[in-house]
């Protein structure tokens, strides 16, 4: 089991920056590839960001590209998005999620544990 608790949501102004950091505990954790996904509010679940295990590779998807980053730190069993320029349309509950490295990393499908997600509301 991995367990992964998120941090760093909250309300920022439009233009503004956010970075969210994700824990993770239980197993070693640069054994899995990591993702962040996000759900706004009467959406689906969408893929947002994705990084190897070795932070060495990554892939983003189109509505974010040039705004936000994803890194990790192995040492610290911590994963985290860097989110630039925020607009009210980035507003949702992010999640991070954990999967071993034969999987499509871009698929919620994929994925193995997730966290309880923390909020990020962008006021305009």
């Amino acid at each position: 089991q991995v367990q992964l608790v998120e941090s760093g949501g909250g309300l920022v102004q439009a233009g503004g920056s956010l970075r969210l950091s994700c824990v993770a505990s239980g197993r070693t954790f640069s054994n899995y590839v990591m993702g962040w996904f996000r759900q706004a509010p009467g959406k689906e679940r969408e893929f947002v960001a994705t990084i190897s295990r070795s932070g060495g590779g990554t892939s983003y998807a189109d509505p974010i590209k040039g705004r936000f980053t994803t890194s990790r730190d192995n040492a610290k069993n911590t994963v985290y998005l860097q989110m630039n320029s925020l607009t009210p349309e980035d507003t949702a509950v992010y999640y991070c999620a954990a999967t071993g490295p034969l999987r499509v990393p871009t698929m919620e499908a994929s994925y193995d544990y997730w966290g309880q997600g923390t909020q990020v509301t962008v006021s305009s």
